[in-house]
């Protein structure tokens, strides 16, 4: 019985985990560029109370062992990389990628952070920086003399003289991608960095090899489906339930060996 206890608890803890990654799932519901979470649990070691295999007799074995398990743990939190819905805006900087691919920034620090969220903006220099002012990699300088901006597919940015009607070609968009995205490491406001799980960064134009393509005007949605978010809320919550309900009975148990001698 005390050990029912103890394993309650953990699966108590565990569920406690569930509801806290889908509760940070539902609230980035409308987080552009978003990726959601997954809880990933494992049990426990094992009390062998008779080894697998363990004699029964001279001549017989116990072909099942007896083994009670001690509970769940939270070993590791999966983000799934699926891409979102991509949403049309019309808005010039707005850029999704359709495919694989990452878009390349360059924090204050002088760090590298990589984000599928493309909702870029001009700055006071004219260069194209993310909602947080953090700077495209490689730079893009758009002169303010330019007009009918275009962003290609294939990443190029070209613009139109108003004087003289010719296309002046302003940079090239690049973007990453790894052999792991899912080693990569979170840093909040939709942006990761490189870590030893995700292998280093693979740089290309847009729509070579395994790299998606650019598409301007459109902003990708999170990949989290409500829905579902519902349906893994309600099963932690009757799942924390029952697990409360093992300590519950467990302890009803405990008071009744106390009364044993009353």
């Amino acid at each position: 019985m005390i050990r029912g206890l103890y394993t309650a608890a953990t699966g108590m803890n565990a569920q406690q985990h569930q509801i806290d990654v889908t509760s940070n799932n539902i609230a980035n519901v409308n987080t552009h560029g978003f990726k959601k979470d997954r809880a990933e649990f494992q049990d426990l070691m094992y009390d062998s109370l008779n080894y697998t295999s363990g004699r029964t007799s001279e001549s017989t074995i116990n072909p099942t062992g007896m083994d009670v398990g001690m509970g769940v743990r939270l070993s590791g939190i999966q983000k799934s990389f699926m891409p979102g819905n991509n949403k049309l805006t019309g808005n010039t900087f707005d850029i999704a990628i359709e495919g694989n691919g990452f878009f390349k920034l360059t924090t204050p620090n002088g760090e590298t952070a990589y984000t599928r969220n493309g909702s870029f903006k001009l700055n006071n220099e004219g260069i194209i920086v993310n909602g947080n002012g953090y700077k495209l990699d490689p730079e893009i300088v758009v002169p303010n003399n330019v007009i009918k901006l275009t962003i290609a597919k294939d990443g190029l940015v070209s613009g139109t003289n108003p004087t003289t009607g010719a296309l002046v070609n302003l940079g090239q968009i690049t973007i990453s991608d790894f052999i792991n995205p899912a080693g990569l490491s979170p840093m909040g406001e939709t942006m990761f960095k490189v870590s030893e799980a995700s292998g280093e960064a693979i740089d290309n134009n847009p729509g070579t090899e395994q790299f998606g393509y650019l598409r301007q005007g459109m902003i990708e949605n999170s990949n989290v489906s409500l829905v579902n978010e519902m349906v893994d809320l309600i099963t932690a919550q009757r799942a924390y339930e029952a697990n409360s309900k093992s300590i519950s009975t467990a302890d009803e148990m405990l008071d009744i060996v106390n009364r044993l001698k009353r």
